[in-house]
């Protein structure tokens, strides 16, 4: 379930063959920074031993939003850890899985699903949305080109060519390397598009998202932000150090899907 078909994804009038997103790639470890940030927990393990397949974030104290990809045909349920290095035996919070119905498995928008839960999860304080346009002000305002954001998640760390042990070979013959762990890191804004944030590596200390990172958070500002404006949907390459293609949580079209199963400011 870590590997999905490749999306072909429409930012602005440009449209472009996409990976889907995955792990954080030149980033830390985020231990309890934001604990609000889980995974999707397989039910038997992946080749290489680990368990997670996407990632989300905890948006009330019932809903955790994630990737429609991630989710496979006919799935109703889906099983969350918030550990922050999950191991078998760690707690697991198990949910209703409910994609958009508006999206398309060959490649389209509203590559949204959230996994509602019965009851709350406690201790967890969860993250926060933005109003609506917040993005589209911020660079009518021209305050986004110099916008750090962080992106968290589960994925695979940077990705290699060459063998290494423990590791698994997929999409093109790279290496990816996993560790159920949650990591963050920080990227520069590239662009804006009506449903789209497309973020890039533009400095040598800036990550980005890999596979197992779908889903995942991408919030405003630096490591202590918890506020989530868009998430990890795309990458442009399968080497993980490119542009970052991300779904826009202040669009109407996410606010129309969000708006069913949480407040909205």
């Amino acid at each position: 379930m870590r590997y999905v078909p490749f999306v072909l994804v429409a930012a602005a009038s440009i449209a472009f063959h996409a990976t889907p997103a995955a792990a954080i790639t030149n980033g830390s470890v985020d231990g309890d920074a934001h604990p609000e940030v889980g995974a999707l927990i397989a039910d038997k393990p992946n080749p290489d031993g680990t368990w997670s397949y996407c990632t989300g974030t905890l948006i009330s104290p019932t809903v955790f939003l994630t990737a429609a990809h991630c989710g496979e045909k006919k799935q109703t349920t889906a099983k969350v850890s918030f550990s922050g290095r999950y191991e078998p035996g760690d707690a697991l919070y198990t949910g209703r899985y409910i994609p958009d119905p508006r999206f398309n498995p060959k490649g389209d928008l509203h590559d949204m699903a959230v996994v509602v839960f019965g009851k709350p999860v406690d201790g967890i304080k969860p993250a926060q949305l933005p109003g609506a346009g917040l993005l589209d002000r911020l660079e009518a305002d021209g305050k986004l080109k110099s916008t750090r954001f962080t992106p968290v998640g589960y994925g695979s760390l940077a990705p290699t060519k060459a063998p290494a042990k423990g590791s698994n070979k997929k999409a093109h013959g790279s290496r990816y390397h996993y560790t159920d762990t949650r990591y963050h890191a920080s990227i520069s804004f590239n662009d804006l598009s009506g449903k789209w944030l497309d973020l890039s590596l533009r400095a040598k200390s800036d990550g980005s998202t890999c596979f197992g990172d779908s889903g995942g958070p991408n919030f405003l500002g630096g490591p202590d932000s918890h506020l989530l404006v868009a998430t990890s949907i795309s990458g442009a390459d399968d080497a993980c150090r490119a542009t970052n293609y991300d779904y826009r949580l202040d669009s109407a079209t996410a606010r129309k899907f969000l708006g069913k199963y949480v407040t909205l400011p």
